[in-house]
């Protein structure tokens, strides 16, 4: 990737946000690789409950392949995600099933897990093994993750916290074994909390807690009732003769330092050691002699490595009968307890966090991956031709500026000469029609369509010395558009009246359409020589953008790459908010084509405040974005995870937003993958509605608003730094679908032309008023007035209906 592409800064920057952007190219990279493949899965409750900020608890799995006999574990399983679900978390049994790494299990799914004979064990080390191989008979491996292997999949996941038993450690002996679990080597590098009843007896405390130290890792144990100093859990025992480093009075408490570790982005995890229930406890000397006969049968058996713990484990069963698995039991189900209770207090904290926020300063830092930064210069975007920003008074009021394409349309609907024929138009020959002619374009339509509602629009615009370029002069005075940002290009440049042909079927539906607009898309000569319009633009509408500063521009997708890229340029030097229509799929796509001096720049600098494609536009954008590998820079990335979205996707939680018929299409996946790029996207989608996707900022109101709140998608709780403005960092992602205010019967409808246009202009239109007026207003506020004039002209002869004038805005 060039280095143009990275987010713009001051040149004294530009050397660190290169060595930055490697180590991060390096951290995507692993983690596409893990979470946009078939080897990893997050269930649909799971990843539903994350996108919602739910508590979400992880469970290990090897407490049930390696643990407990069938049908036991599997009566233990069902009742640990039952403790979850009773104390207001959502479980997610954690696990290896036919090669692929789940987070979440469904109960069908449980039952072959626990039933499966020859199931892995999983850590660290055995993913790619047990993902990439088969077994002896052919088929894809189960396993059951170890507190290490579970930790891992968890985080992929955006899981917090994790309940189990025991934790692995440092076996008696390590001096010359060298054996240390990877449990705790695990615990130094994932930012996970892990709460267990301490390190299985069996192992060398004193050792274990040396070694996280060593790893960085926080450790504490739950007090529990007690008072004075507090021993470490010995597993089976709720005394070890081993202080705890540090004590816990409550799960508030809990959470309030998890909330505090994950805020300072710090990789390693946390271990909280829970005692058993008092009434389950096992004496410690009788517990010492039972482990140091199985510690002895072990040596004898030659059980090494990952085969001592469950030897030892079974020994002790032997030795001290029932009591000690009746004790593994309670033990397990009161982590799980306390797990949950802990979830619930940390989603409490982040819930406060963005109700009571404190005004901003800052950035957010996901939990997930690196801080969004904003970098400290503007945007660094080079004047178009020689002009300089004016400072002299506008000798106009126009407060929209619209850069699109005047033409003159031709409007062709077939009329069937009897009720035999179809009602399409029959190719290669002659059709009867009533062929309407009148003055369109896109951006004219747009002018239109916000000169009738009551906005003071300057259309900015070509013609060519030509006749029909003199009638569309003429056509504009009568609309009551002002001809002042209408260039004519001399007859000596070759240039052409842009005209569109539309035939439509008996039902005005569309069916074919023809346009010349090559007027827009000149560019510069190989030579160097400027074109007609960057001479027009030099000359006539920069320097009008400067005197006027328009709080608005509305620029179609009609221009060449190189043009658009200056209206943005020009927009940006002035602070207006840009609207981009992208008129069609294939001309949608050139905002991903920008010359590399003015990269399409991503939130908070965004040079596109708002879009409004139709559905097949939205996936030509989508396709576009990844064609040119915008979907693959840093920046992307980093807001991507600031929307707090989980990586696998939340399609229960898109459908419920929009409708399942909409996820099916991928239209608001592609909408969220489009946000960094174009942060306001209205989908025009027909009968189906509006879809509205927005990403908010942190300081939004509308993150703490109740009447909004059923349309947040996400949010991304973590703190702001101090002395970041937080209206330059992600705060979440609004989605909504607008139904359709009207649907127009087919009998009723008179043209599609100039539908879309309408909608934007109104739309538009209500947004400057309501900046004009000091309102503080979003998109949504205005989608049904919009939606409303584009019923209007779709019942109207004309690309734009005159009854839009009963509609006034200002």
């Amino acid at each position: 990737m060039a280095a143009t592409q990275l987010p713009w800064a001051c040149r004294s920057c530009r050397t660190a946000i290169v060595r930055r952007y490697v180590f991060q190219r390096q951290k995507i990279a692993s983690r596409t690789i893990s979470t946009n493949s078939r080897f990893f899965q997050v269930s649909e409750e799971v990843s539903q409950a994350i996108a919602e900020r739910r508590p979400v608890v992880a469970l290990e799995s090897t407490i049930y392949t390696h643990g407990f006999p069938y049908p036991d574990n599997l009566a233990l399983a069902s009742r640990l995600e039952s403790l979850v679900r009773i104390n207001g978390g959502v479980p997610a049994t954690i696990a290896i099933l036919d090669g692929v790494a789940r987070v979440g299990l469904g109960a069908d799914e449980l039952v072959r897990l626990v039933s499966s004979p020859g199931a892995l064990k999983i850590s660290r080390r055995d993913f790619g093994f047990a993902l990439g191989q088969t077994n002896p008979d052919g088929k894809r491996w189960n396993g059951g993750t170890t507190i290490s292997g579970t930790m891992i999949l968890a985080h992929l996941a955006g899981i917090r916290i994790f309940a189990t038993g025991g934790l692995g450690g440092v076996h008696r002996g390590a001096e010359q074994t060298m054996d240390v679990s990877a449990d705790l080597t695990e615990l130094g590098r994932t930012p996970v909390t892990v709460i267990s009843s301490g390190c299985k007896s069996f192992l060398d405390l004193p050792k274990t807690l040396e070694y996280l130290e060593t790893q960085g890792v926080g450790v504490a144990a739950f007090a529990d009732g007690r008072t004075g100093p507090i021993d470490m859990p010995g597993f089976y025992t709720r005394e070890s003769g081993v202080r705890a480093p540090k004590v816990i009075q409550d799960e508030a408490e809990a959470a309030r330092i998890i909330h505090s570790h994950l805020s300072l982005g710090l990789t390693s995890g946390l271990h909280f050691a829970n005692p058993i229930p008092e009434e389950f406890s096992l004496p410690l000397p009788k517990m010492e002699a039972a482990i140091t006969q199985a510690l002895q049968e072990a040596r004898a058996a030659g059980a090494k490595g990952a085969a001592e713990t469950p030897f030892v484990l079974n020994k002790i069963k032997e030795i001290t009968g029932s009591t000690s698995v009746a004790a593994n039991r309670a033990l397990v189900e009161a982590n799980v307890i306390r797990g949950t209770k802990i979830a619930v207090e940390l989603q409490k904290l982040e819930a406060d966090q963005i109700v009571n926020r404190s005004p901003p300063g800052a950035r957010i830092v996901n939990h997930n991956s690196a801080p969004i930064e904003k970098n400290p210069s503007k945007i660094d975007i080079p004047a178009p031709g020689q002009h300089q920003v004016s400072n002299t008074k506008p000798s106009h009021n126009a407060n929209i500026f619209v850069a699109g394409s005047l033409a003159v349309d031709l409007s062709c609907d077939y009329i069937p000469q009897s009720q035999n024929q179809t009602h399409t138009p029959t190719q290669r020959t002659s059709n009867p029609s009533i062929i309407r002619q009148s003055l369109g374009g896109v951006g004219h339509n747009v002018a239109r369509a916000a000169t009738l509602v009551g906005a003071n629009v300057r259309l900015c615009s070509a013609v060519g010395d030509d006749l029909s370029g003199k009638a569309a002069m003429d056509a504009l005075a009568a609309n009551g558009i002002s001809d002042a940002g209408i260039h004519i290009l001399p007859a000596r440049t070759g240039s052409r009246t842009a005209q569109y042909v539309a035939v439509n079927d008996a039902n005005k539906d569309l069916v074919l359409a023809m346009a010349d607009m090559s007027i827009l898309e000149q560019t510069a000569s190989r030579s160097g020589q400027p074109s007609a319009i960057d001479e027009a633009f030099d000359s006539s509408w920069y320097p009008q953008m400067q005197e006027s500063r328009p709080s608005h521009l509305v620029v179609d997708a009609n221009w060449s790459s190189n043009t658009l890229a200056r209206w943005l340029s020009a927009a940006s030097l002035i602070n207006a908010h840009v609207t981009f229509e992208p008129v069609s799929d294939a001309k949608s796509t050139r905002i991903f084509n920008l010359p590399p001096t003015t990269p399409l720049s991503i939130f908070p600098n965004a040079l596109i405040h708002l879009a409004t494609p139709n559905a097949s536009e939205i996936t030509a954008l989508y396709q576009a974005a990844r064609n040119s590998s915008a979907l693959e820079r840093e920046d992307w990335w980093l807001t991507i995870d600031a929307f707090g979205l989980p990586s696998s996707g939340s399609r229960t939680k898109l459908a419920l937003a929009t409708s399942p018929a909409l996820v099916d299409q991928g239209i608001p996946q592609q909408c969220l993958q489009l946000l960094p790029f174009l942060p306001s996207i209205c989908a025009k989608l027909g009968p189906a509605g509006v879809l509205v996707t927005q990403l908010l900022a942190a300081n939004d109101p509308r993150l703490q608003s109740a009447v909004h709140g059923p349309h947040i998608l996400s949010r991304n709780p973590a703190e702001i730094p101090e002395g970041v403005d937080a209206a330059t960092v992600v705060g979440g992602v609004y989605m909504r679908l607008f139904p359709a205010t009207e649907v127009v019967p087919k009998g009723e409808i008179v043209s599609v032309n100039g539908i879309g246009d309408t909608f934007a202009g109104t739309l538009v239109t209500a947004l400057a008023a309501a900046k004009a007026r000091g309102v503080n207003a979003g998109v949504e506020d205005f989608i049904d007035i919009a939606q409303q004039a584009a019923v209007l002209s779709l019942k109207s002869d004309q690309a734009v209906s005159p009854q839009l004038a009963k509609l006034k805005l200002y």
